[in-house]
């Protein structure tokens, strides 16, 4: 008897800022490719006394493009997708760039009262899951969705969502912040990989000897 091995799923996970509370979102098939972009932070061409400081972690955007399809739920007759096909799926993706409509409605009965500078909204904190050693703080920088096939009723039951990431770091998030401590845990966990994808002797490795130091 062959055992598949335990096959991990990829996540969006909001964390309320008032209520702590969680909302997973978990890809329901996970993205064949995932594009990171990584721009160093560094001292440049500000200083020639010190060309190699780093100022801060780099700035890290993330583009991944999941496909949500309602067809398994069909066939074992979820009455959800029945309704309503994936349009709740999306809904969850989609409200993850909203205000609460309750801070809405409340900052609107302000300003009616006169009320002159309304604080904007509080977002909830996105972490972007993709797999134990990669959590991250991110802001979704872009969204896109291309409904392929619905229902009678119009409801999308087919889709493939195009999401653009910014990966929140220390440099953003103040350092009592969740994001900021959940950043730097990140960065120790790649440390820790660091140290097994790479030698200590350099000529071993490349077969000469050659000194650098």
């Amino acid at each position: 008897m062959t055992i598949a091995p335990k096959l991990l799923k990829g996540a969006i996970v909001a964390i309320d800022p008032n209520s702590q509370k969680l909302s997973v979102i978990v890809f329901q098939y996970n993205p064949h490719t995932l594009t990171r972009r990584i721009e160093p932070q560094t001292m440049g061409g500000e200083s020639r006394l010190q060309p190699l400081r780093i100022k801060g972690a780099p700035v890290e955007t993330i583009d991944v493009e999941i496909e949500i399809d309602a067809s398994d739920q069909l066939e074992k007759g979820i009455i959800t997708a029945l309704a309503m096909g994936i349009y709740p799926q999306l809904s969850a993706l989609e409200l993850l760039v909203y205000p609460k409509s309750s801070q809405v409605i409340a900052n609107e009965a302000l300003l009616n009262q006169g009320t002159i500078e309304i604080i904007p909204p509080e977002a909830p904190l996105t972490i972007f899951v993709w797999g134990p050693s990669r959590v991250l703080p991110v802001q979704i920088t872009s969204f896109s969705i291309t409904e392929e096939v619905h229902d009678t009723s119009l409801n999308p039951l087919q889709a493939r969502v195009s999401l653009g990431m910014k990966v929140l770091s220390y440099n953003d998030l103040p350092s009592k912040h969740r994001g900021h401590k959940i950043f730097l845990a990140h960065q120790v966990v790649k440390e820790v990989m660091a140290t097994v994808g790479t030698v200590g002797d350099l000529g071993s490795a490349v077969g000469s000897n050659i000194n650098i130091l």
